[in-house]
């Protein structure tokens, strides 16, 4: 897969594996846009096809003030005369000036040389996505497919988190079994990978990472999302570019008591939809069966996966049996905390501080794990339950820790051991 530019080092050797930044330019209409190469998309079945390039939103819906923004100065001038006008949230343009000038930051510790253009194109694409759906709010159905065209908001969000990652520092655990993961989606199989949660931007690292030895992966998965990166108005734009099933998640079920009957009423409508999904085969499903984000240990500050819900995993298990389908289990651990952390506690209120760097990150998976073979010995339907989803938790924690080995100790490779085989597929 053709992938747009990569944030580049200093190194002349790295340079030449990764494409050249993104840099601006003027569309036919004069508007400044984000120049990328045509990215490939997959048909559901059949041969991949080209798929439009990323633009600007307001090319395909109408003119923003802010395409005409030539430097910091004034991006931030024309968020703050939205304000002004009444067509923006204060709160709002707070956040997305704090986010600028976090993303700067975090952009620049890259040393990329394009850093500054980086930036400024990146911002002033999602704060022209922000306005528009403030303006035209969007509504997530319960099963959301990735909006493409005519704007690509995939490769919007793709070219936005991109620099964010230390490619050098950054690892897959086993790509082999991602291959295989294809080849059973191809024999209309279904897969569902069970991991840990760490960042807003999970699905965007997982897409970067398989971006070039797994594109149809990478486009394809359906994240079940909760309902926090479908209401924040900075979250949508990067939402809307991803397959999600939509629900509620227990961790906010009763942060406003008027809304759980609603809120349960919504979840039993996004489950009919997966299970619909699941019915026609040759679906890719990540879900995070703790509920949310992994929080830091309060007392050591250390980050581990947060543990999995037994009822939670069991839930998906049952769906993907009665499918009809030929359904495959695996453990996916993710390691990314450092790109972009979540509060050190859980919160109530939509609208949460970004702090955001340049980090390596890390992804991996196993072998699959079969209910059958876990729960052999064990007769008790709880205890079964309750012993396969910690076998799948288990093999979470023992991926985490060799990726967390290979990033933040500096071992890379020789991380691996007998299960997880460490590797750099975009090299």
């Amino acid at each position: 897969m053709q992938a747009p530019p990569l944030a580049s080092s200093p190194s002349p050797a790295w340079t030449a594996i990764l494409p050249a930044p993104a840099r601006l330019c003027c569309s036919r209409r004069g508007a400044l846009r984000l120049e990328a190469k045509a990215a490939w998309r997959p048909a559901a079945r059949g041969p991949r096809v080209p798929a439009k390039g990323a633009v600007l939103a307001s090319e395909v819906v109408g003119p923003s003030p802010l395409l005409d923004a030539r430097n910091e100065q004034e991006l931030i001038l024309h968020i703050r005369k939205e304000v002004e006008k009444g067509k923006l949230p204060a709160d709002v343009a707070a956040n997305l000036e704090e986010l600028y000038y976090n993303y700067k930051d975090a952009v620049m510790q890259s040393r990329d040389p394009n850093a500054h253009d980086i930036v400024l194109s990146n911002m002033v694409a999602l704060f022209d996505c922000v306005l528009l759906d403030v303006e035209n709010p969007f509504t997530f159905p319960p099963y959301h497919k990735a909006v493409r065209e005519p704007f690509d908001y995939y490769m919007f969000g793709q070219n936005y988190i991109r620099p964010l990652v230390d490619y050098r520092n950054s690892y897959v655990g086993n790509i082999s079994i991602f291959q295989d993961m294809e080849q059973k989606l191809q024999q209309g199989h279904n897969v569902v990978l069970m991991s840990n949660h760490q960042t807003e931007a999970d699905p965007a690292i997982i897409a970067l990472l398989l971006e070039r030895s797994n594109p149809w992966i990478s486009e394809n998965i359906v994240y079940v999302a909760g309902d926090r990166v479908v209401t924040d108005p900075l979250c949508k734009p990067f939402s809307m570019g991803r397959n999600l099933i939509c629900v509620y998640s227990k961790k906010h079920m009763n942060d406003f008591p008027e809304l759980v009957d609603m809120k349960r009423r919504a979840n039993t409508r996004s489950l009919k939809e997966m299970a619909l999904l699941l019915r026609g085969g040759s679906q890719i499903i990540w879900i995070a069966p703790s509920g949310g984000r992994d929080r830091p240990d309060p007392l050591t500050g250390e980050w581990h996966p947060a543990p999995f819900d037994a009822s939670a995993v069991d839930n998906m298990r049952r769906l993907l049996e009665h499918s009809g389908v030929p359904g495959h289990i695996y453990p996916l651990s993710l390691l990314c905390y450092e790109v972009m952390p979540p509060p050190q506690k859980v919160e109530k209120e939509i609208g949460e501080q970004r702090v955001i760097s340049f980090h390596g990150v890390g992804l991996s998976v196993t072998e699959e794990i079969k209910y059958s073979d876990i729960t052999v010995h064990t007769q008790n339907v709880d205890e079964c339950r309750e012993k396969f989803s910690e076998s799948l938790y288990n093999s979470v924690v023992d991926q985490y820790n060799a990726l967390k080995s290979a990033i933040f100790r500096g071992r890379g490779a020789d991380s691996s051991d007998s299960a997880i085989s460490l590797s750099q597929p975009w090299r």
